[in-house]
């Protein structure tokens, strides 16, 4: 079985991780607080390139996933 997190889970449970406050981390990566709140939260209006930007942070990025093989 394939088990999908979804973007608002993995950033939330990575900057955990590293034991960052949202402020905390949005100011390492370069971005305003409202963009890791925006992301945490769920929201579905985000800028892909800001996305990047905080996912770059634990070495991943934004790529196009077949819906076919994702297990819902």
């Amino acid at each position: 079985m394939h088990i999908m997190k979804s973007l608002a889970e993995f950033v939330k449970e990575r900057r955990k991780e590293v034991n960052l406050t949202q402020g905390e981390f949005a100011e390492r990566a370069g971005v305003a607080l409202t963009v890791v709140r925006k992301i945490e939260q769920g929201k579905k209006n985000l800028n892909m390139d800001k996305v990047n930007i905080v996912l770059m942070m634990f070495g991943h990025e934004l790529a196009p996933v077949n819906s076919k093989e994702i297990d819902k």
